[in-house]
């Protein structure tokens, strides 16, 4: 006989493909409801700070009192909140992992890797089918084709979801059965993304140095951006071989115009921290003696322990 004391709840059964919960509404929470809403799935969400569920509710979503309320009301329940503290400080309270008993949590939220394995070995230790996700694009693309997402776990229960979460729109694609796949690949795209960032709110601080408007420099960046995907495939596969040829290109050469690039900069008072490691990075790999390969061979220097 069972000495469990959590409560019962009535609502729809697990297996329920109708209806979803939405816990966290912040801007990609608010649009991933207002999609499931616009593919005509019953919408359940909360948010812990009240009244961003307006919106919502005016387009026919319930309202949840309470996270455990909300958890009850779906066999399918997506988290989207700041970091996985803030998801574990909703779903591990008492009350709501009684609720999502034998439901199947979908968890949006950005974290790394290791957190998201420590969140899905507590959810099998109550009871809780877990997916991981990551959301590549901005929340405006949400509902449309232009949204991106990732998703990692049991394949057949990600294949059971499938219906629901198309609802979101865009390309999905499972990237394996390893929960924590989805956070890696979401830490190493965003890796990409803000360092680029970084090197382009630099670079925009040099050109204004130099008198240059962010106007007139942005159409040049632009084309420097168009040249990176050839590049990326290129580099990676030589990243994969070990073959890191640089006889285009050769690391020395990329030290130099670094060097150059911390020079310009520095002169006009501007921090050239980020750049200064990457060359680093690349006298390094000089003085180890791969100075005739290609940028890319950093990657093992970076790699090694």
């Amino acid at each position: 006989m069972s000495t469990s004391t959590s409560p019962q709840h009535t609502g729809p059964h697990p297996s329920d493909q109708s209806a979803v919960t939405v816990l966290g509404l912040g801007p990609m929470g608010r649009a991933l409801a207002g999609a499931f809403l616009d593919a005509g799935l019953r919408t359940t969400v909360w948010n812990r700070t009240p009244g961003r569920d307006a919106e919502l509710t005016a387009r026919g979503a319930v309202g949840a009192g309470s996270p455990e309320e909300a958890a009850a009301a779906s066999g399918l329940v997506v988290v989207c909140v700041v970091n996985q503290d803030a998801a574990d400080g909703i779903l591990r309270r008492e009350a709501v992992a009684g609720a999502l008993r034998g439901r199947t949590v979908v968890n949006l939220t950005a974290d790394t890797p290791q957190r998201t394995r420590a969140t899905a070995d507590w959810a099998a230790a109550h009871g809780i089918r877990y997916l991981d996700g990551a959301i590549m694009t901005p929340n405006t693309t949400i509902g449309t084709p232009d949204a991106v997402f990732l998703h990692s776990g049991p394949e057949e229960l990600y294949r059971e979801h499938r219906p629901v979460l198309a609802a979101l729109g865009g390309t999905h694609t499972h990237l394996g059965e390893d929960i924590g796949r989805a956070a890696a690949y979401d830490i190493a795209l965003l890796d990409v993304f803000w360092t680029a960032m970084a090197g382009y709110a630099h670079a925009l601080a040099v050109a204004r140095a130099e008198g240059i408007t962010g106007r007139e420099l942005a159409p040049f960046a632009q084309g420097i951006a168009a040249i990176l995907p050839p590049i990326f495939a290129q580099t990676a596969e030589e990243a994969d071989s070990g073959g890191h040829s640089g006889k285009d290109n050769p690391i020395t050469s990329a030290a130099s115009s670094m060097a150059h690039i911390v020079e310009a900069s520095e002169g006009h008072g501007i921090d050239a921290g980020v750049m200064r490691a990457a060359e680093g990075w690349a006298r390094r790999v000089i003085g180890l003696g791969h100075g005739t390969d290609g940028f890319i061979r950093i990657t093992e220097l970076l790699g090694r322990r």
